[in-house]
Formats: C-alpha cells, sequence, structure tokens
C-alpha cells in the first residue's frame, strides 16, 4: 500500500532509509582518453609501455663506457677513442652507460675527445622505465581523474578507460507539457525539469537517458516505466508525485514494485516519492523546478556518492542574514542565497522562495537549510551558507539592494568582463537604503523624492545621518503610465492598475502625484496589488491582467507598450565611502556607469538623459 503523503518522512530518515535500501552497483564503461577527464575510474589503469622505451641521453654530448673514464683528472685528463655522440633525447646503445655533456669535453684534431673528469655510470641518462616500467600501475581504481593527467595516460599508451557511470532513465510526465523551443500556448509548460537533471547527472559522471515527455495517460506512463527501468541503474520521474486527480507516479510504481517514502518533511519539494522496481531506485519529483532541484541536490546527489561517483563536497561559510526568514516549524526548509563580503563579513541575501521561481536559483550562489526545529532566522542572525560557486567568486560577488530598473542587468553583463559578478534583490529604493544601513550590501540604487523636490541626498542624511556616502548618477530616467494606449494621468485613476511595492521610489513618486492632486489611493482599483519590478508592471499591462501602471520607458519600450511621461528623476547607486575606497569591484562598477560604453546602453534603451551619468556627489 502507498504511503499517505500527509506521513511525512523528515530528510535526515529519508536519506537513511534510501541509501540501505539499494547495493549502489554503478555500471562500468569504457570511454576514449579524450573524454576521461573528471570521471571516476572503475578500475586500475596500467602502463602499457615503459617510458622511455630504451635508454636515452639527458644531455647533449657523448656516449661512453664510464670504466674508459677512471683516472680523469685536471692534472690527468684521458683521452677517449670509443664513444658516441649524442643529443638530448637520443638512443644511447647499450654498450655504453654514461653520457658526458659537450662542455665538458675537448676535441683534438684527430676527432677524439678530450676530458678531465671520470664519468659515473648512467650520469645523464634516462634508462628504460625511469618514468614508469611496463605494467606498472599509473592510477588506482576510485581515481578522479584530473585534466593534466590525460597527457601522463596518453603517453603511457593508454587509450580508453574504465569508468564507472550510473545509467540514469528520465522521465518528464504531464499533458500540458512542451519541448524546449516550443512558444507555449495558454495552459502549457516548456519542460525544464529533466533538462536540469540531465545537466546535473552529467557533472556527477552519470549517464543520463531523456524518455521524453509522457502525457497523463497510466498506460502510457506505466509502458515507458518499464522500458526504463530495464535499460537503467535508477529511474526518476517528473511530476505525478502529488496527490492531484493526474497524480499517477505513487500507484504506477507500488504496482510495478515497491514505495517505501511518499512525502519528506522538507521545502520545498514535500511530495517526493522513494521506491524500488525490480532492486532499482526510483525517485519521483515534484514538477515545480527549485522542488526537483532540492530533490536532486539533497537526494540524487548523495545517492550518486553510494554509486562511488564522488561527488564534490560544497564549501559552508557564516553568513550573516540580511532579512527575517519564517518558516513553518517541523520542516527543513531550503533556500537559496546571494552571499557577498561587506565590510569584511559574510552576508547572505535569500532569493524569492517560491517553489516556481527558477531565476531565484540562477540568480543565487548559495543556499541554507532552515531546520525543522525552528520556526525561522532572525535578521542579523548568523547561518550557514553553502556555497554552489568557488569561495574566490562568492568574494568578488557585489550585493546590490534597492531599486529595480532594466539598465542593470546590461551592467551586470559589462562587469562579468570584469570577473565581478552583480547579485541584484529588488527591494525598493527604501529597502535598499535600509540594507545599506544595516551594512548589508554593497550598493544600494535609489530615486527617493523628497518634500523639497530633491533626490536622494535627504533621506540618506536622515536614515544614515553619521556615514561617509558615495553616490553615482546612472540617469535621469523617465517616469511615465505605461499602458496598451496613451493615458494622462488624471485618466489613470478610472483605470484598473498595478503598483509598485511600498518603498520603491516609483511608488512614492506615484503616492506624492495623488497627494497633490487629493486623490484618495482607497478609490483606484489595483492599488494594493505590488509588483517589484518595472518588467513585471509592463507584462501585467500587456497581457491584460492590469489596463495601467506606473514604471520606466525602457520597460514600456521593450513590451511594446504606450508611455505617457509623468516625471523626470534621477537614478543613483550609493555605498558607503569606505567600500568604495577599499573594494577595487565596486570601483570598477563606478567606472562601468561612467563609461561611454554604458551611456551608449542607455541612450539605445531609451528614456534616460545621461547628462548626468557619471557624476558623483559625496555626503557629507
Amino acid at each position: 500500500m502507498v504511503t499517505r503523503y500527509l506521513e511525512l518522512v523528515s530528510l535526515e530518515k529519508a536519506l537513511e532509509r534510501t541509501l540501505s535500501s539499494f547495493p549502489f552497483t554503478p555500471t562500468v564503461e569504457e570511454i576514449p582518453l579524450s573524454d576521461a577527464a573528471g570521471r571516476v575510474t572503475a578500475a586500475p589503469v596500467f602502463t602499457r609501455q615503459s617510458v622511455p622505451p630504451v635508454h636515452l641521453s639527458a644531455m647533449d654530448g657523448i656516449a661512453v663506457k664510464s670504466q674508459d673514464t677512471h683516472g680523469a683528472g685536471e692534472q690527468r685528463p684521458v683521452t677517449l677513442r670509443d664513444f658516441l655522440r649524442v643529443n638530448t633525447g637520443n638512443v644511447v646503445s647499450s654498450e655504453y652507460d654514461a653520457v658526458i655533456m659537450i662542455e665538458d669535453v675537448e676535441e683534438d684534431d684527430a676527432g677524439h675527445y678530450l676530458i678531465r673528469r671520470a664519468a659515473a655510470p648512467w650520469q645523464h641518462i634516462r634508462p628504460v622505465g625511469e618514468d614508469i616500467g611496463e605494467s606498472e600501475m599509473i592510477v588506482p581504481s576510485s581515481h578522479r581523474i584530473r585534466p593534466h593527467e590525460i597527457g601522463a595516460l596518453a603517453a603511457y599508451g593508454v587509450t580508453t578507460v574504465p569508468v564507472r557511470t550510473v545509467r540514469t532513465g528520465l522521465i518528464a510526465t504531464g499533458s500540458e507539457l512542451v519541448p524546449p523551443g516550443t512558444r507555449p500556448e495558454a495552459g502549457q509548460v516548456i519542460e525544464s525539469n529533466m533538462q536540469m537533471a540531465a545537466a546535473c547527472l552529467r557533472d556527477l559522471g552519470a549517464t543520463p537517458t531523456h524518455y521524453g515527455i509522457v502525457p497523463d495517460e497510466p498506460d502510457n506512463i506505466r509502458e515507458v516505466v518499464i522500458r526504463g527501468i530495464k535499460e537503467n541503474d535508477m529511474l526518476i520521474i517528473s511530476a505525478g508525485s502529488s496527490k492531484g486527480t493526474r497524480d499517477y507516479t505513487a500507484s504506477i510504481v507500488e504496482d510495478l514494485g515497491e514505495v517505501f517514502i511518499h512525502g519528506v518533511a522538507i521545502k520545498p519539494a514535500r511530495p517526493v516519492i522513494i521506491g524500488a522496481i525490480g532492486g532499482k531506485p526510483i525517485i519521483g519529483t515534484p514538477g515545480y523546478p527549485l522542488a526537483a532541484y532540492t530533490i536532486i541536490r539533497e537526494f540524487i546527489g548523495p545517492m550518486m556518492g553510494a554509486y562511488g561517483l564522488q561527488p564534490p563536497v560544497p564549501e559552508t561559510i557564516p553568513a550573516i542574514l540580511s532579512t527575517r526568514l519564517d518558516s513553518a516549524g517541523g520542516t527543513d526548509e531550503f533556500v537559496l542565497l546571494s552571499v557577498g563580503k561587506v565590510s569584511g563579513r559574510w552576508v547572505a541575501v535569500p532569493q524569492s522562495r517560491g517553489a516556481g521561481v527558477q531565476m531565484s536559483a540562477v540568480r543565487a550562489n548559495a543556499c541554507m537549510k532552515i531546520p525543522a526545529r525552528k520556526e525561522g532566522v532572525m535578521m542579523g542572525e548568523e547561518v550557514q551558507a553553502t556555497l554552489m560557486v568557488p569561495r574566490s567568486v562568492a568574494a568578488e560577488s557585489l550585493l546590490i539592494t534597492g531599486s529595480h530598473d532594466p539598465c542593470i542587468d546590461y551592467l551586470a553583463d559589462m562587469l562579468g568582463k570584469h570577473a565581478v559578478t552583480l547579485h541584484p534583490t529588488h527591494a525598493g529604493s527604501m529597502g535598499g537604503v535600509l540594507s545599506l544601513k544595516q551594512d548589508t550590501c554593497h550598493v544600494a540604487p535609489m530615486h527617493l523624492l523628497a518634500d523639497d523636490g530633491t533626490y536622494n541626498i535627504r533621506y540618506l542624511e536622515k536614515y544614515l545621518p553619521d556615514t561617509p556616502l558615495t553616490l553615482i548618477c546612472v540617469a535621469e530616467r523617465e517616469q511615465g503610465i505605461i499602458a496598451p494606449e496613451p493615458v494622462t494621468f488624471d485618466e489613470v485613476i478610472g483605470k484598473r492598475i498595478i503598483n509598485r511595492q511600498k518603498g520603491s521610489g516609483t511608488r512614492i513618486l506615484f503616492d506624492h502625484l495623488l497627494k497633490e492632486k487629493e486623490v484618495n489611493p482607497a478609490e483606484i482599483t489595483g492599488y494594493e496589488r505590488e509588483a517589484t519590478t518595472h518588467l513585471a508592471v509592463a507584462l501585467a499591462v500587456r497581457s491584460g491582467e492590469a489596463e495601467a501602471g506606473i514604471g520606466v520607458y525602457s520597460a514600456a519600450k521593450a513590451l511594446g507598450l504606450s508611455f505617457t511621461p509623468i516625471g523626470t528623476e534621477r537614478y543613483e547607486l550609493v555605498t558607503r565611502t569606505a567600500t568604495c575606497e577599499t573594494m577595487p569591484e565596486v570601483r570598477q562598477l563606478f567606472d562601468t556607469v561612467a563609461s561611454e560604453q554604458f551611456k551608449e546602453i542607455l541612450h539605445r534603451l531609451g528614456g534616460y538623459r545621461t547628462e548626468e551619468t557619471g557624476i558623483i556627489r559625496k555626503i557629507p
């Protein structure tokens, strides 16, 4: 009988049960040497020839019989008549057992050589097998082949290598799925989970086989599962693991074998299935992409280790959490992070926790676990962040928290050429100011309008009164009404709108203009619905979910929408002056903002005035 999903098993018990239920015998495949870097050997690899295969000269000189040189000295030179002129790498005939460097001999008129020092046996000769002897072991089994070892293996006559692998079948289920490259229609979803799984498995040294997309028809799924389990060492089935009306994975696995876990107390990915058919593991992952990724990281990775594929152990660092995270007790929750080093300490900024938000994984460079025993983590609390990139790469990351603008993506692209990675978090201008105050970001983008009509300075003086700050102007940009057709500000009050989040500069501008016109926000349909980016506003308008929204011109232009200007604002990046002076990555960011190349990009995007771009202001 299938275990009910509500009977959740802890992550620790689920892993223990899984790793103790199978023999985990890998498949051995013979692969070309050129493909062997990074793979784990399944058996020792032996040389097929001695290197060098014969005695070779290690110097330019003459090969001699060492006994003929006995007694030679400065006062008693010896003339040699039996010798062989050799260069470095030449074969030394078997009758000779030493080489004298050409610099240490004198040639007479008769073509003989005079020496003033005796030669020791085998001096300057590379004997047969000096590097390695025939039948000697090059690398043992369970050895991960390093790239530089490929040359040695080739030199020793090896052309193929036996390596471990795990043949893994991948089955994507769902009538709504369409293959990558397809433009999905309403109700359709591009299949991405098994694309991701295949890439992760190949990186671990496994051999994935994709069985394509199988519609939600039990007989079809059953047929592919039977085929997949015959042809592979294990099977991963995407979607169909929950308790919906079209979730068939658990019942099919139970009919063909055994389900011993259906539901693990982790988030995301609770409805995971772990079972066996014919003694082989079957893993059923949820359909949400980040849930599937969690299962690959937390279950498939350890299983590949049990097969002997030696998955790398990621480094864990202590980091200060930038914001409070609540969590349901009794469940281990995994949260993706952007981490960077701010003022000499590691800081962790959480990414979106939505199981379907794949960009969280793209933007993240680390993750953390909120243990089941805790109901959350406080802002400023130290957490253990597991890196997804080398520590050196994380250390060069810039945490950018504050107002969103499409041009930030172009800055990220330009900085990537200088080995600097931007990790933006769209928290609104006030969110950026507060993050800067807490010293949990490097740079805060902002555009906050003060009562006196100036931008940014008044807010910084209020919230960071004793902190030296440096600002650089990105541009003066146009804010306006985004709509399918031109809409004035007076007309937008009667439209169904989508708003920006509280604390964003756009929201502050909108509220300022409403106040000037003495309009009660409660009278505006959609005022409470919020978006965190200008592009999200434009997308909501284009899809018809809203009739209008406030945003920047570049977002309207990107989606082919109408734009009616309502004001020009100063969009700036602000950082602590000490950070700007000590971090080359921040200086590179500022240099990039001031570059002519970036100004050209702003002109191409549209809606930006660049007369002030690159201008520095300081507080005080």
